[in-house]
C-alpha cells in the first residue's frame, strides 16, 4: 500500500551495457541514501537483455561490492513503464497481476549505452515521468565522446588532440587509420602514450594505453568490440587527473576538486585500477592544488557542464599538464555512485552528505518536471 505522504522514487539500475554490474554497485549507494521518512523507494533491475524486473532491497544491499560478483536477481517478476500519462498526468509501472502502481520521480543509475546515452531519458520524457539528471540532449552528447569534444572545442574549452574513428573506415583501410592515430605522438619523442577508447562507453571499459605502434592495431581492435565508433587521445606525460562535481540546473555549483593518483600497473585509471584493485588508485580530496588552481578547475568543469546541455548532476573529468595547464576530458552525466566513486565523496568534502545529495538530486528532478508540465502543447 502506497503511503501519500512519501515521493515514491523508481531506482532504475543494471542495463544492457559493459557498466551493468558498476549500475548495480552505484544503486546500493543510492538505496542506502535514501531518507526512508520521505522516499519510498521502488527498485527496478533492467538485465542484459532488456527485461525489467522488480527487484528486492534486501538482495541488492547485501550483494557483494565487487562488481565481478554483482548480479541481478533474474527470477523476479517483469515490470514495465506505461510509456504515457495516466489521466490525472500521473506516471505508472505496470507490475504482475495487471495492476498499475503509480511513481513520482524515476533514479536512473544507468551507465554507459541505453542507460546514459539518452535512450531511457528519452522513454521518461514520453511516459511524462520527472527524472534525475541530464535530458535527451544533454545525455546523448555526454555519453558520446566524439561529439563531446567537438562542442567544447566550439566552445573554446581546452581539450587534448584526438582522432575519431569508426568502423567502416577502420575496415576499409586500417593502414591509413593507424597513420592517423600515430600522428599523435609527439615527434621526435618515443612513440606514446596514446589513449585509445570507444566513444560511447565508460567506467575506463574497453580502454587501453598504448605505448609501442606494435600494441596499437590490437588496441583499435579492442575498442571496436564494444562501440562502432572509437575515440584516440594523446596522452600527456606526468600529467594528473583531477575531478570535479557539479550539482544544479539553471544555476549550478562545482564542488571542491579531487585527484586520482594512479598506482596500478596499466599506467592509468583504468576499470581494474577503479573496481578490482584495493590498491590501484589513491583518492585525494581535496586535491593539491592552488587557490588559483582550484578555482580555474571549478569555473571549466560549470563551463563544460552548460556547454554539453547537463542538468541536474555530472562529474567532469580534467587533466593538469606539468607545465599547469588544464584540459578537459569528459564530463559523466551519470557518474559513479559506488563506495569509492568521486561523484559523493566530493560533494561529502563540500559539505554535502550522501543523503543531503540524494534529496537535492530527487527536488531538481520534481522542479524541473514541475515546470516542463507548465509549457503549452498548443498553440
Amino acid at each position: 500500500m502506497r503511503n501519500p505522504a512519501k515521493v515514491r522514487v523508481a531506482v532504475l539500475f543494471g542495463g544492457r551495457s559493459a557498466e551493468h554490474e558498476i549500475s548495480l554497485l552505484s544503486a546500493r549507494f543510492v538505496v542506502e541514501a535514501l531518507d526512508r521518512d520521505r522516499f519510498e523507494p521502488v527498485l527496478v533491475g533492467i538485465d542484459k537483455s532488456g527485461r525489467w524486473l522488480l527487484q528486492e532491497e534486501a538482495l541488492l544491499l547485501s550483494g557483494a561490492r565487487d562488481p565481478r560478483l554483482a548480479r541481478l536477481n533474474e527470477a523476479m517478476p517483469e515490470i514495465a513503464l506505461d510509456a504515457h500519462p495516466g489521466p490525472a498526468g500521473e506516471a505508472t509501472l505496470a507490475v504482475p497481476g495487471g495492476a498499475r502502481s503509480p511513481i513520482d520521480v524515476v533514479f536512473p543509475v544507468l551507465h554507459g549505452p541505453t542507460g546514459e546515452d539518452g535512450c531511457v531519458q528519452g522513454l521518461l520524457e514520453l511516459a511524462g515521468v520527472p527524472y534525475v539528471g541530464s535530458g535527451v540532449l544533454g545525455s546523448a552528447v555526454g555519453m558520446d565522446k566524439d561529439v563531446m569534444k567537438r562542442l567544447l572545442r566550439e566552445a573554446e574549452i581546452p581539450i587534448v588532440p584526438h582522432v575519431t574513428l569508426r568502423r567502416a573506415a577502420w575496415d576499409r583501410d586500417r593502414g591509413a587509420c593507424l597513420e592517423q592515430i600515430s600522428a599523435l605522438s609527439p615527434a621526435g619523442s618515443s612513440f606514446g602514450p596514446i589513449f585509445v577508447k570507444p566513444a560511447n562507453l565508460g567506467s575506463s571499459v574497453g580502454v587501453r594505453r598504448v605505448t609501442a605502434r606494435s600494441e596499437l592495431e590490437a588496441a583499435v581492435e579492442h575498442a571496436f568490440e564494444f562501440d562502432l565508433k572509437i575515440v584516440c587521445e594523446q596522452g600527456i606525460e606526468g600529467v594528473r587527473e583531477i575531478e570535479c562535481s557539479v550539482l544544479g540546473d539553471d544555476d549550478p555549483i562545482a564542488s571542491v576538486p579531487g585527484e586520482i593518483v594512479v598506482g596500478h600497473a596499466d599506467g592509468f585509471y583504468s576499470y581494474a585500477a577503479k573496481y578490482i584493485d584495493a590498491d590501484g588508485a589513491t583518492i585525494r580530496i581535496p586535491a593539491d592544488l592552488s587557490p588559483a588552481e582550484a578555482n580555474a578547475v571549478q569555473l571549466l568543469a560549470l563551463r563544460t557542464f552548460r556547454a554539453l546541455e547537463a542538468s541536474g548532476m555530472a562529474r567532469v573529468d580534467l587533466f593538469l599538464a606539468p607545465d599547469r595547464s588544464l584540459y578537459v576530458n569528459e564530463i559523466n552525466t551519470i557518474p559513479g555512485f559506488t563506495a569509492i566513486s568521486m561523484y559523493p565523496k566530493l560533494w561529502e568534502a563540500s559539505g554535502i552528505p550522501p543523503r543531503t545529495l540524494i534529496e537535492r538530486l530527487i527536488a531538481l528532478a520534481l522542479e524541473r518536471g514541475a515546470r516542463k508540465a507548465r509549457l503549452r502543447t498548443s498553440a
